[in-house]
């Protein structure tokens, strides 16, 4: 990995850290070709401390250590890409990173979906609502919609209509959102049971 350590006055790269699972990320630190080196030998994410003027482990001192999972360079080479394993919060302040956010995984625009359908099931006297309806039904009414979305979405998968398969496909996978929340889990238990048959 050829990085150019002379493009900053003071011999150091920008090190950016990101946690591997949920890709957020966690901080920004310094490093040098020592804090490099002795990162990949302890596999323990470490920095050149410009306040203390020395390398630095990260949690060194409160445990909360980084462990490695690759480094990278950018582009122009000066400037890394560390993904890491995190044990306990990132930030000095015991926030999971320095900008305070969770470090919980984002599925994007289902996250926010997610979030709506959990509203729905706690103010379920919303009679404008389609989901906050289901609830009311309860789990069996729930549980019902889903097996009729999968069966239209196996209908629409033996045909060539495109449109009408992606509208089932999300017809079903918006119901199944609903009965997750319902028995309340979400989509981060489903991955990590995913995770566990990884081989």
């Amino acid at each position: 990995m050829k990085i150019d350590f002379d493009k900053y006055k003071d011999g150091l790269v920008p090190a950016i850290v990101q946690d591997a699972s949920t890709n957020k990320v966690l901080m920004l630190g310094f490093m040098n070709q020592e804090a490099i080196n002795k990162t990949n030998k302890l596999g323990k994410v470490t920095f050149y401390s410009r306040s203390k003027q020395r390398l630095w482990t990260k949690g060194e001192e409160s445990g909360n250590f980084l462990n490695l999972v690759a480094i990278k360079n950018d582009c122009d080479n000066d400037t890394l890409l560390v993904t890491v394993d995190p044990v306990g919060p990132t930030c000095h302040k015991g926030t999971d990173n320095c900008w305070g956010d969770t470090n919980e995984q984002s599925f994007g625009f289902l996250s926010e979906l997610e979030q709506t359908i959990e509203d729905r099931k706690r103010n379920q006297d919303n009679d404008d609502s389609y989901v906050a309806s289901l609830f009311r039904k309860g789990i069996n009414k729930i549980a019902q919609k889903v097996g009729e979305e999968a069966v239209e979405v196996v209908i629409e998968a033996k045909d060539d209509d495109e449109g009408l398969f992606l509208n089932e496909s999300a017809d079903l996978l918006f119901h199944y959102l609903i009965l997750l929340k319902a028995k309340g889990y979400g989509l981060n238990d489903i991955e990590q049971v995913l995770l566990k048959r990884k081989k």
